[in-house]
Formats: C-alpha cells, structure tokens, sequence
C-alpha cells in the first residue's frame, strides 16, 4: 500500500477516536509493531467489546453465516461472535491475508455495517489491519473495491509513545532504560530470512520473560538465551553488552566527561562494543549537519570525541573505525566531523 500517511501510536489513537465512529479504517504496519494492542486499546478507551476476527483463517461462511430454512424460506445467519445486539468494536486482522473469497464477504459489513438482513447495532465501530508486502508477511493483494471502502493509515515504531506505555505497564527496568538509550532498536526491518527481528511486541515478550525469572536466576547467560531468541542479532548482542555494563556501572555520559575510560580487558570486549555503539549513536543525535551550527558545547564535544577515539583506537582500531562507520539503518556522521578525522585522525578511515 502506497502514499498512506505514517502515524505514531498517540495519534493513531486520536485519528481513531474522532474518524472510526463515522468511517471503516483501515491500520497498515510491520509485523509486531503493536497494531493489535491499540485497537484493544482503543475499545477499551470507548467502552466497547473488541472482537478480533483473522483475516488468514477466515471462510466466507464465518462472515456470513450458513443458510438456514425458516417459514419455507432460507435465509443466511451471521455467526454469534458478529451478531451482537450491543454496540461493539469489530477488528478484522490480517484483512488482506484472506482470500478474494473472503474479502467480498466483507464488502457489505464494511461499507454498509451489514451481512445480509442483520445490521450491526448502531455506534458499532469496524476497523482492519494487516502487514506490507515489504514484510515479508503472509499477504495478498487486495480488492481496489475493499480498499476504496476504508480510511488508510500506517503506524509507525514511535520510542516516546511506547516508553511512555512501557513504564506505565510496568516492563522490566533494563528494557526500559534500554531502549531510552538506544530508541532506535525499538524496532527493525524484517529480515529476508528466517530469524528473530526485535519489534515492540518482541520487547514486550523479552520483558515477561525477563519478569518471570527469579532475580536469582537472571544472569547473563539467561539474558543471552531470551535476547537472542526474539530481538534482531546486533541488538542481542548489544543488550548483553549493555546488561554487563549495567553491572559493572559503566556509562558513556561518564566516559564522555572524563570519570571514567573505556572498559580495556578482553573479558570486557561486549561492554566496549556496546559502549562504541552508545558513542556513535549519541554523536549522530548531537552534532548538527552543518559546521556552522557549532555551539560552545558541541564543539567540546568535537574535541572531546577525537581523543576518546585516540584512546579507543589504542584499546583496537576495529572498534574505533566502527564509529566512523554507517550505521544499520544506513545513518553516518556528518561530512565536516568526517573530514576533521581524516585531517586529524587519518589512521582510523584507513581499510
């Protein structure tokens, strides 16, 4: 689906509060990105019954019922969980997974709130949702009928709204504190191949899991087996390295400011990678595009992070270049620093 608008969850939920009670709409998204979650959500906010019909499992018949004889006439009866004589709130996930079957069925209950003589109860609200085909989900295309009969948007990974709903639910601190360091870990792409991508619902789970353990038995080696298993690797990875600083009480703010230095022991190298991460990622959230925007603190900075990188090439030159190097999301640092390392530093932009 092509030039639909891109909403966080706040406003997706604002967008549904004011334009779902007048009009089908139709949520686009990534898998695990919590489109499920806000419809719930939002049905409880209204004080409506969700009921969450799959797309992917569906028949025609489960939509619109199977005829019945009735005074010698027959005559279609909508299933139970449909017909309601109570508003409620009809989420149809994985819409465009169902088959072309599947989709005419709901033409009449999404345009017209109807299956055959049964209507839905008026204040009833309907609302579907699926995966892109850039997913790497199960997906088919949809009807140009179906899709011209809804209201389309996407929902977009957003690490403020979800650390906001992360701490009110009451997740594990160190996902938390986690992910306010690296927010851009909150969610990936899919990949092409079979393995764990980290989404919010992956660090929902990650979370449970982490909860369920006794404080006894959390350890590293526990923390490896659950991270590695629902998060994209590098992230794995770097959450461990950031467990065992968090253990050892290591911070890139303090290391910035000169109390303290990079972790040097070969028994360290996982904090120090997720440390260099930590640096780079906070140079690409602090120094601006342009040279001349350059304020007092930022040009500290600038100075400051040349020799951290003196001292971190002396520790391994691997790590140091990783700070110069793109990012997984194909973000690196600004031109000018890049050409003041190469004048200052032109050891660590050699292959």
């Amino acid at each position: 689906m092509q030039a639909t608008q891109a909403l966080t969850s706040t406003e997706l939920f604002d967008f549904l509060l004011n334009v779902a009670p007048i009009r089908p709409i139709f949520i686009w998204g990534a898998p695990g990105i919590g489109k499920s979650s806000l419809v719930e959500q939002f049905a409880f906010e209204v004080g409506l019954d969700c009921v969450s019909l799959l797309g992917s499992q569906l028949a025609p018949e489960d939509i619109i019922g199977v005829p019945q004889i009735i005074d010698g006439k027959s005559r279609f009866c909508p299933p139970t969980m449909i017909a309601r004589e109570k508003p409620f709130c009809l989420f149809l996930d994985e819409l465009n997974a169902c088959s072309q079957e599947v989709q005419k069925a709901f033409y009449s209950l999404i345009n017209d709130r109807r299956i055959g003589e049964y209507e839905l109860p008026e204040g009833s609200i309907v609302i579907g949702a699926g995966n892109r085909a850039e997913d790497a989900a199960i997906v088919k295309p949809m009807s140009s009928a179906l899709v011209n009969r809804m209201i389309h948007v996407s929902l977009r990974a957003d690490s403020r709204s979800w650390l906001k709903w992360a701490e009110k639910s009451c997740l594990h601190e160190l996902v938390i504190s986690y992910i306010k360091l690296r927010p851009d870990h909150l969610w990936s792409k899919p990949p092409k191949h079979e393995e764990p991508f980290s989404t919010p619902r992956s660090w929902h789970m990650f979370s449970d899991c982490l909860l369920a353990y006794p404080k006894k038995e959390l350890n590293e080696k526990a923390i490896q087996q659950l991270s590695s298993g629902l998060l994209t690797p590098r992230h794995a990875q770097q959450f461990i390295g950031y467990y065992k600083q968090h253990q050892y009480a290591y911070s890139i703010n303090s290391i910035l400011k000169g109390d303290e230095r990079w972790p040097d022991k070969p028994e360290e190298r996982d904090i120090l990678y997720f440390m260099v991460q930590s640096f780079h990622a906070q140079l690409l959230k602090t120094l601006p595009k342009k040279h001349g925007n350059l304020t007092h603190e930022i040009a500290q900075l600038v100075v400051r992070s040349k020799d951290l990188l003196v001292q971190l090439s002396r520790i391994s030159l691997e790590m140091a270049q990783l700070v110069m190097a793109e990012d997984e999301k194909g973000r690196t640092l600004p031109d000018w620093f890049m050409v003041e390392i190469a004048r200052d530093l032109p050891r660590l932009l050699k292959a």
